[in-house]
This record gives structure tokens, sequence and C-alpha cells, in this order.
């Protein structure tokens, strides 16, 4: 394992978002805190509570998990993309790396940036509502994976994209739709059975009930359901992502 390299290769990254601190961190915050205002002032007045948890703090944990997906996607599929556009990424397939560790150093840089930002909106998040962590073990867990999982999948579209169009195709077409959609401001029990059925679907569910069942003790799936889900999601995402370093799928001519 040649960690020199790893550790230069996710230095790089971690400098490239402190020179634009604004887009990359003050930018997200501000955005979600945004939330906090809009969605606590218009609907808050109207639900008081959800599952016995008043309804602002019950939004903080989809919050969190909204700035977690998008930005660790985005972080990783801009970290690659550029390289690649640029035509550096041949310097570093060139280097003495291995293909996993190319990925420690893109995807760890990634969801090291993601995680950052979702602890920065959880401090904020008390100036606007109390909330209590029930479980703060599973909560760093549940937080670490998907930023994991996401940054990975980050890569996958970064790898993949041939220009900046597609870059935000899956994150604005996909991801976002599937996590207002996935219980970020609302519970599923609150559907009619046909639709709640239906959200069952969409594997975000799984990801904003596991954490904030960390936070309250309540979700709308089991905590170990939520897990087994981020957990095969994972799994997939480092064979597709090992699979493009075999094939040389959009890296090597």
């Amino acid at each position: 394992m040649n960690l020199h390299a790893v550790k230069t290769l996710y230095q790089a990254e971690m400098a490239r978002s402190l020179r634009t601190v604004l887009q990359s961190i003050v930018s997200p915050v501000i955005s979600t805190s945004l939330y906090f205002v809009v969605f606590g002032a218009a609907i808050g007045t109207r639900i008081s509570e959800v599952n016995g948890v008043s309804y602002g703090a019950f939004i903080v944990p989809g919050l969190i998990m909204l700035l977690l997906l998008t930005q660790s996607v985005s972080n990783a599929s801009f970290g690659i993309f550029f390289p690649r556009f640029s035509g550096t990424i041949y310097e570093v397939l060139s280097a003495p790396m291995s293909y996993r560790e190319i990925v420690m150093g893109y995807v760890g840089a990634a969801a090291t940036k993601s995680i950052v930002l979702g602890l920065i909106v959880l401090a904020t998040a008390r100036l606007f509502v109390p909330y209590s962590i029930e479980h703060p073990l599973m909560m760093v867990l549940f937080l670490v994976l998907t930023a994991l999982t996401f940054s990975l999948l980050g890569f996958i579209i970064g790898i993949w994209a041939d220009g900046f169009e597609k870059l935000q195709l899956v994150p604005l077409l996909v991801i976002t739709p599937l996590t207002f959609l996935g219980g970020t401001f609302y519970s599923i029990d609150m559907l009619p059975p046909f639709w709640q059925a239906v959200t069952l679907a969409n594997p975000v569910v799984y990801l904003v009930s596991g954490f904030r069942w960390s936070f309250y003790g309540i979700g709308d799936v089991s905590p170990v359901v939520s897990l087994v889900v981020i957990t095969l999601f994972l799994a997939a995402a480092l064979a597709v992502v090992e699979r493009i370093f075999r094939t040389g799928y959009r890296l090597k001519p």
C-alpha cells in the first residue's frame, strides 16, 4: 500500500476545496439553513409533531442526509472529472499507484468534505431547533457509510460523464428527487397505503429512516434493514469501480 501517494492525492483534493471555500462549504450550509427557516416557518406551524417529535427537529436528520447525498456525489464526480477533462488523469494513472489507492485518495477526500459539511449543518441546526441524538455511534456509522457510498457513486458518475451536462444529470434528475421523496420532510406513515408501498422502493428512504432512528429512536423501517441496504449499495459501488479500473473504461484510450 503506497500510503504516501494516497496522502498526496487526498491532500491535493482537500486543498482544492479550501481554495473554493465559499462554494464548497459556505454555500451548502446557507442553502440548508434556508430549508430550516422555510419549512420550519411554513410547515412547522401546521404540523406540530411527527411521531412525538417536533416538526423542526424531525426534519434535521433528513436535511443533513439531503446535504450529504448531494455533496458527496458532487465532490467526488467533479474531483475525478476535472483531471479527465484537463488530461492530468494520465499522470495519476502512470504513477506507481494501484486503482485502490487512487480511489482511496479521491473518494476519501470527497467523503471527508461531505462529513465535515454534515457536522457543520448539525451544529447550525442547534440555532434553529432543539434536538437529541439517542444513538451517537449509529449516527456516526450512518454518516460515514452514506458519505463513502455516495462518494463512490459520484466517482463513477465523474468517470462516466463526458461533459459538464452529464456531470449534473444524475444528481439533479435522480438523486435530488429521490431524496425529497424519501421521507426527508415527512414520515411515509403519513401517506396512503398504496404510496407507502411505492415509496419503499426508493432506496433513499432507508438511509433517511436509519439516520433519523439514530437521533430519536423512530424510523419508517428497521435500522437493521437500513444498514443492510447501505452496505449492499456500498458493495455494489465498489464492484463497479473495480470493474471500471480493470477495463480502463473512459480512463484509457
